[in-house]
């Protein structure tokens, strides 16, 4: 195991390439198993939840390459296999085989999906589209099994907004006989990837980006050639990065109509930013002011940038109010934050900040991966060397960071663990 070692107070410059959408990613490449001949997907993030999918999809008798980018998957020889254990308890995603394989084989058996530990986010909006479009569910010792003689289309209402169940049902519907009409359904522009690749294979799909989405079900699906949408997540983490410690950074790569609420938000701050067709410019500010935030489904602001904006509101002045309306858990790096001197205090679903502090290098732990992504800035922006563990949370979602980070300017490198800490990890 490896730990992130930053040296802080080093200003970054130049132009950073954003790589594909992580939350695309995660089910693009379960939607292959749907098509009966070779997908390809182009501009793949080098992250290991995509190298985790590459190995499930081969456990299911999948031929898988992956160079450069570009995965090349031959569903012709997948099974049904059952897989209860093993990767699926390492990525959230892994709930994206539920959907895919049902539809496809009308039967799976997928262990309980692990992840980040973001508090509650059951499944039952997922299981009660699969329901309604006949299948029987049933959780046997750890594990969801998926059972139907046929899927038939149906007309579901999603009780909450939920990107994962939206996408889930669309996976099970699109070979099913029939219309499906999910209403409610989540708007997120991954959405929309997963339906654009869909759409190349022969589904029939309208809405998707809006809160009703309409499937025909067809017979089958053939194999094509797709290119995921650039990571929106992970361009707004470099723009608040820019933010933070920047001197002026290009973002390359980007479709800027993604990130107006970040865009917004960080205008508010102080920060000048300039917009272009696929790049954003984010200038140098001396001086940033206290705003509140408020996480909200898409188009709103994302909760997945609430950790790393909450490192950038300890350089601001005065009071800021950041509320997670998604996840209830998604606190977890403001005790982190405060050993690096931080004035936070959580009361609820909020986190109120005091600015400006200065940051002080220290040793923290990343809990999950958003929250690795804050305290890699609040490092940035430190004084002294600030010691991360908890990596291979940040691998997850972020391709080639140390890198990209050292080619702004930043001094930032990895190192293995000693023994004394990695039995101070276990016991903690």
């Amino acid at each position: 195991m490896e730990k992130l070692k930053i040296a802080g107070g080093y200003p970054l410059k130049g132009t950073v390439k954003i790589d594909g959408a992580k939350n695309s990613a995660v089910a693009l490449i379960p939607a292959t198993i749907l098509a009966d001949s070779n997908v390809t997907i182009e501009g793949l993030p080098d992250i290991s939840d995509v190298r985790i999918l590459k190995s499930l999809l081969e456990e299911i008798g999948g031929k898988v390459s992956f160079v450069a980018g570009e995965m090349k998957v031959d569903p012709s020889n997948m099974i049904a296999m059952p897989l209860p254990n093993g990767n699926v308890k390492k990525l959230r995603a892994s709930y994206y085989l539920m959907g895919a394989m049902l539809g496809k084989f009308k039967n799976a058996v997928i262990g309980l999906p692990g992840g980040c530990h973001l508090g509650p986010r059951p499944i039952d909006q997922h299981i009660k589209g699969f329901e309604a479009l006949g299948a029987e569910v049933t959780n046997e010792q750890g594990a969801i099994y998926l059972r139907a003689e046929e899927l038939k289309g149906a007309r579901i209402y999603l009780d909450v907004v939920s990107v994962g169940a939206t996408i889930n049902i669309m996976l099970a519907a699109v070979k099913a006989k029939g219309r499906t009409i999910i209403e409610n359904a989540a708007k997120e522009p991954e959405i929309i990837d997963v339906a654009t690749l869909l759409t190349n294979m022969g589904a029939k799909i309208k809405g998707a980006g809006t809160d009703v989405i309409r499937i025909d079900g067809v017979e089958e699906l053939h194999g094509c050639r797709h290119t995921i949408i650039p990571d929106r997540i992970e361009a707004g983490t470099f723009m608040i990065m820019a933010a933070a410690t920047g001197e002026g950074i290009v973002i390359d790569n980007v479709i800027p109509l993604h990130l107006e609420s970040l865009t917004a938000k960080l205008r508010e701050i102080g920060v000048p930013i300039d917009i272009g067709d696929d790049q954003i410019f984010v200038g140098k500010s001396d001086r940033l002011k206290a705003v509140d935030i408020k996480t909200l489904v898409y188009p709103g602001f994302p909760t997945d940038l609430q950790q790393p904006f909450t490192s950038l509101l300890t350089r601001a002045e005065g009071s800021a109010i950041v509320t997670d309306t998604i996840y209830s858990a998604r606190f977890k790096h403001i005790d982190e934050l405060r050993r690096m001197n931080a004035n936070i205090k959580v009361e609820g679903r909020s986190a109120i900040i005091n600015g400006p502090y200065k940051l002080q290098g220290a040793r923290v732990k990343a809990s999950d991966l958003r929250a690795g992504a804050a305290l890699v800035i609040a490092g940035l922006m430190a004084e002294g060397i600030t010691e991360v563990t908890g990596v291979e949370h940040i691998d997850r979602g972020y391709s080639h960071l140390v890198e990209k980070l050292n080619d702004l300017g930043a001094t930032i490198w990895r190192e293995e663990l000693t023994k004394e800490e990695l039995e101070q990890i276990k016991s903690s």
